[in-house]
């Protein structure tokens, strides 16, 4: 390198075919006008010719902003030319070419093949199965889990349980009596018009009774809760995967499923039967309200042919398919918060997906009760 001053970096126009370029043209020597001159080397008129000839000194800042003026004033396709630059200065330039080239071509993206629609059909098929057998697997190491509670009863966290019974149960009472009183309200609502028509105003009673205790209330109770307690699962989890807390357990020797798995599955399955009770009355209480006020049934009246109405059995039914509501809630949400990956979007995406996967397996499940149930003439 020669030895120099550091004088700045310069553009002059010695006529109209040539633009002379002068000083240190380095990161020094360039300073804050590096888009000045690049901008006055290209707005000459005529140019042909860029004179290096001038230049003291090149470093890679330099030679970019060179390259860049070249590159740059040649797209009109003018015969522009290089002359006088020192050999070393030469080598540097092409070098500082060559890797521009090199980004040029990696930052087009490559031609990316659309797939068949057969081909994404086994795509999708093939994930979904993953995904399955994942959740098998999951089962299976819950079930492991819960072997060594029921051997070990010690082990069981019981401030976990009370503490997910309190934010799973009771803090949802609320939603869940409204939601189930305003359901009551519709089903009486929209069967009084047809039962008024025919003098059959007390069977309203029926209606709500075997609508609601039978259906209604375990299935809008496993909803509410899968889409408020099935997603604050996945999210914990989910948090927990991403900070890498749950590996911390796995270093310590601690079951991942039994701190925060098996408690909420026994809170869910004790909290679910109790809250779809409370579902019963205040969906009946809805049904009495609208019955006395659409179709002058009283209140003693509706209870009289709700006992006659709905028998233990169909009362049972609906009580009974809560449990497996509060189990496909609890382990669905676990699992995908439990493959979590990556970032917050993660967290976002498994959530979502919990919900989703969680309401769909309650509908699916809740069809299959009632299919076994009206095979076995319950």
């Amino acid at each position: 390198m020669r030895t120099h001053s550091v004088s700045p970096a310069a553009v002059s126009q010695t006529n109209r075919q040539v633009v002379a370029l002068s000083g240190c043209w380095t990161a020094r020597g360039l300073g804050e006008h590096e888009s000045d001159l690049v901008r006055s080397a290209a707005g000459a008129q005529a140019l042909l010719t860029v004179d290096a000839s001038g230049i003291e000194a090149l470093d890679t800042a330099g030679a970019w902003v060179l390259h860049t003026l070249l590159a740059g004033s040649g797209d009109d396709g003018a015969g522009l030319s290089l002359q006088g630059l020192p050999a070393e200065f030469a080598e540097l330039l092409e070098s500082v070419r060559q890797h521009a080239v090199a980004l040029a071509h990696e930052a087009v993206p490559a031609a990316v093949a659309v797939p068949s629609v057969l081909e994404s059909t086994g795509r999708g098929a093939a994930g979904m199965v993953e995904q399955w057998l994942a959740m098998l697997s999951f089962i299976g190491e819950s079930a492991h889990a819960l072997a060594n509670w029921l051997l070990h009863p010690s082990r069981i966290r019981w401030r976990a349980v009370l503490f997910n019974l309190r934010s799973a149960g009771f803090d949802a009472l609320p939603i869940v009596g409204l939601l189930s009183f305003l359901l009551g309200v519709v089903v009486a609502y929209q069967g009084a018009d047809q039962l008024r028509q025919y003098g059959a105003n007390i069977f309203v009673a029926d209606l709500v009774g075997l609508s609601m205790l039978r259906e209604f209330a375990p299935l809008i109770t496993a909803i509410i809760v899968a889409g408020r307690s099935g997603s604050a699962y996945a999210a914990q989890i989910g948090t927990m995967a991403v900070t890498e807390e749950i590996d911390a357990m796995r270093t310590l020797g601690l079951a991942p499923q039994e701190l925060l798995v098996l408690p909420k599955v026994l809170a869910l399955v004790i909290a679910l039967p109790l809250l779809t009770v409370f579902a019963d009355v205040m969906g009946i209480l809805g049904g009495m309200l609208m019955a006395k006020t659409q179709l002058g049934v009283g209140f003693g009246e509706f209870l009289d042919r709700l006992v006659k109405a709905v028998s233990i059995t169909s009362y049972l039914v609906g009580i009974g398919k809560a449990p497996v509501f509060a189990a496909i809630i609890v382990v669905v949400g676990c699992f995908q918060g439990f493959r979590t990956q990556g970032g917050a979007d993660s967290v976002g995406r498994q959530t979502t997906r919990s919900v989703v996967q969680s309401i769909f397996l309650v509908i699916v499940a809740d069809a299959l009760f009632s299919v076994a149930f009206s095979l076995l003439e319950l």
